[in-house]
This record gives structure tokens, C-alpha cells and sequence, in this order.
């Protein structure tokens, strides 16, 4: 069914549906509108340059939902351990256990990469910072704390298209579980670890 759309903002969630679903090029109209609830009129006025500025607006509420509740985080907390865990666990919601393609990481390996580029490159890019600073501020070197930070966001990716692959998000979870095991360092308390709540302020906006 298709969700009520007032507003612009109204329809990311749905759009951000369809372009996981479908891929830029399958999203047609028709799908649009029956996700939205909007006709190609009311559709054009929210978005004039159609499909393009469509995915774009996706990408900017995707990369802001990872810049409140992963990037920020990591980057801010002096409780780095604790940042760490609520990446893994943010992740692990996000993503559904696997079950949720990723939008960026699907339009980095079609025909559209070149398209949304910038975007695609910042999204991987605040990710690896952002993390790396974190592992730097564990007493980390610089080097390693750059690979292992890489390391990372590649086992995630690979392993929501292997989860996705054998429909089994067992295989996403043990990839969380190894790579809390890789990254955190057990000489605090846990506070995070366990935990799958996205913050409040996040909640309202899983695209």
C-alpha cells in the first residue's frame, strides 16, 4: 500500500524503496507512483528533474542518517569503544541483518556509478574517515587503523551481498559479531554491545 505523500520529504522513504527494488533503470514511473501514491504531475513538481534529482535526494537522507548515527559518532564520542559498538549495531539495523540492499553500494557497481558519483565516493569515504579516527583514538597507528577501517566497510558490504545471496542473515550477523570482535577493545564496559536501538532522533528516518 502505498504511503500518504504531502510533502517532498514524504516520499524518500518509498522512493528509497523502489530504487532498491527496482535499480535506477527498472524504477519506472508506474512503480514510482504506486510507491508514493503520487501521480506524474505531483511528482514532477516535488522532484522537476525526475529520476535523477529523485535518487539524489535519496542519497542525501541516506548519507545524513549515517552522518547523525554513524559518522558523527565515531568521529565525537569520547567513549570510543561505545561509538564502535553503536556503529556495528546502527549497521546491523540499517541493514536489517542483511536482508536491506544498499542503495550506495548498488549504484557504485551499475551503469550509474558515474552519475552519482560524488555522492556514491563521500558516502564510503565519511564512512573509512570516520571510522579510522575512531581506531586512531584507541592507540591505534595510523596505517593500520586506515586498513582495518577499509577492512571493515568492505566485510559489511560483502557480507549483506552474501546474506542477500543464501538468504540466510546468520551470515550478516557473524560478520557484525567478527568485526565487534576485531574492533572493539574489551577493557570497558559494554554499553552498547548487544544493543540494535537506532537513537530516537535517527529513528524516524531509515532510508
Amino acid at each position: 500500500m502505498a504511503r500518504m505523500v504531502a510533502e517532498r520529504a514524504d516520499a524518500i522513504a518509498p522512493l528509497a524503496e523502489v530504487f532498491r527494488e527496482h535499480g535506477y533503470e527498472g524504477a519506472s514511473l508506474a512503480l514510482i507512483g504506486k510507491a508514493t501514491g503520487l501521480g506524474k504531475g505531483s511528482l514532477y513538481h516535488f522532484f522537476p528533474n525526475g529520476k535523477e534529482e529523485m535518487v539524489r535526494a535519496v542519497l542525501d537522507e541516506i548519507g545524513q542518517w549515517f552522518e547523525d548515527a554513524v559518522y558523527s559518532p565515531l568521529r565525537n564520542e569520547s567513549d570510543v569503544n561505545g561509538a564502535i559498538r553503536a556503529m556495528l549495531a546502527s549497521t546491523d539495523q540499517y541493514f536489517r541483518s542483511g536482508r536491506r540492499v544498499c542503495l550506495v553500494g548498488a549504484l557504485a557497481v551499475a551503469n550509474t556509478r558515474d552519475l552519482f558519483a560524488q555522492a556514491i565516493r563521500g558516502y564510503f569515504v565519511a564512512w573509512v574517515d570516520a571510522l579510522q579516527s575512531a581506531l586512531i583514538r584507541q592507540g591505534r597507528e595510523a596505517d593500520q587503523s586506515r586498513l582495518l577501517a577499509e577492512e571493515a566497510v568492505l566485510a559489511i558490504q560483502g557480507a549483506i551481498i552474501l546474506s542477500r545471496a543464501l538468504d540466510d542473515p546468520a551470515v550478516f550477523q557473524r560478520a557484525i559479531d567478527q568485526l565487534r570482535g576485531r574492533l572493539v577493545i574489551e577493557n570497558d564496559t559494554p554499553s552498547y554491545e548487544g544493543s540494535t536501538d537506532v537513537s530516537p532522533q535517527n529513528e524516524g528516518r531509515l532510508v
